[in-house]
């Protein structure tokens, strides 16, 4: 098996040109003509600091007010470093002090009817006042606009997110799906945002959800508590049990997996599957639910509550003990970089991430690898690395340590 290695040079552009011109579709999109970004005619719907400015844009802060704008930066999101909340905090410091046209040279103005506009859509559609804060992310397959929604007294009430694209809609219909779901089933360990809207809008998808309070003071958190939060899901919407090659999750990869099987990656992960299929078919395994990508970012522990956010990827029927696993390996690749390295720790640590879950010694490497495949196959789908995403590339990092270790079996 031989997968690919590199990325072509088309998706090798820089993170910071590949966010401007983000920048420029999510404002067309956000408004649309007869608006204008540009600021030339018509009423001023809005007006934004770009941060840090226009060539890295990150954030679009409104200028409503100082204490809009400095909630806008300070409550968008709980820093993952010291370095990073410095820099926030830095931010903050001169919108309150009105030094942003010091600091901020790029502002965007927005002009037009607001009706046509996405304040006025929300508007309307929550029936109250409200500021917007726009997220200008990373390149990826399943990026879309996330806007921070503000009162006129600067609090944070929820956020909106907007599918643009097949792949895009689909996730914000699926993340509206699984908030209701896990809304009513009875969760004790741990607390998700409720829904305020989901709807169509200019041919595009709208979910709406409450903000989960982030900028609370971090509590540590034990890894029994992490555990307990996740059998909590797992448990949601109940368990099966049966042999893999019997299951309606091996049924439901096979079927994903031939989807992508004219890419060079999918033929390798086909023969791994095989592999996987001869050694494990028989093997009994637990199966229940997953956020999907529960990583260090996706939550936050404070004093008397686990808040998890980002449940567009949760799903039902999988191997009991995915969200461990992908939880150590994000970890892994933010703290080091290494996201090689960082699959072979986490498929080495099976045994210790498994077993709180119940899972049989014998049905731990397994289970490990089937997460890696599922994830690989998630990452071919979407065509993250079309899209320019750091880790889409699958050959640099998870392929090579998933074969060999199928292939050791």
């Amino acid at each position: 098996m031989s997968p690919v290695k590199t990325a072509p040079a088309e998706l090798t552009a820089g993170d910071a040109a590949l966010r401007t011109q983000y920048l420029t579709e999510v404002l067309g999109l956000l408004y649309p003509e007869p608006c204008h970004t540009d600021g030339t005619e018509g009423h001023t719907i809005a007006e934004y600091l770009v941060v840090p400015n226009a060539h890295r844009p990150r954030l679009l802060v409104p200028t409503a007010s100082r204490s809009v704008a400095a909630a806008a930066v300070r409550r968008y999101a709980e820093p993952q470093s010291r370095l990073a909340r410095l820099k926030r905090d830095a931010v903050v410091a001169a919108v309150r002090a009105r030094a942003d046209r010091l600091v901020f040279r790029d502002r965007i103005r927005v002009t037009g009817p607001v009706s046509a506009s996405v304040d006025g859509y929300l508007t309307d559609a929550l029936r109250r006042d409200l500021s917007v804060s726009i997220h200008i992310g990373p390149a990826r397959a399943n990026r879309k606009p996330v806007l921070q929604l503000l009162t006129p007294d600067g609090d944070t009430f929820g956020f909106a997110k907007i599918g643009t694209n097949q792949l895009t809609q689909r996730l914000v219909r699926a993340e509206t799906a699984a908030l209701n779901a896990i809304g009513s089933s009875g969760l004790t360990k741990l607390t998700v945002p409720t829904v305020l809207h989901a709807g169509p809008w200019r041919g595009m998808q709208v979910l709406v959800q409450s903000a989960l309070p982030v900028w609370l003071p971090r509590a540590p958190l034990t890894p029994r508590r992490l555990t307990a939060a996740m059998l909590d899901i797992a448990g949601c919407c109940g368990y099966t049990t049966g042999p893999l090659a019997q299951s309606a999750y091996w049924h439901e990869l096979r079927t994903r997996l031939a989807a992508v099987a004219d890419r060079p990656e999918g033929a390798a992960l086909a023969s791994a599957v095989d592999v996987l299929a001869t050694h494990s078919g028989e093997t009994t395994l637990r199966y229940g639910a997953w956020h999907g990508d529960w990583a260090p970012w996706n939550m936050a522990n404070v004093a008397d509550a686990l808040l998890v956010w980002d449940w567009e990827r949760f799903a039902t029927g999988v191997p009991l003990g995915f969200d461990a696993v992908h939880h150590d390996l994000q970890k892994r690749i933010q703290s080091s970089g290494d996201a090689r390295g960082a699959v072979e720790t986490t498929v080495r640590r099976a045994d210790d991430l498994l077993a709180p879950f119940g899972v049989a010694p014998v049905a731990r490497e397994t289970t490990a690898l089937l997460y890696l495949v599922d994830l690989a196959v998630r990452y071919l789908t979407d065509r993250q690395a079309e899209a320019g995403a750091r880790l889409g590339v699958l050959g640099t990092w998870l392929l090579p340590v998933l074969i060999r270790r199928v292939e050791e079996l």
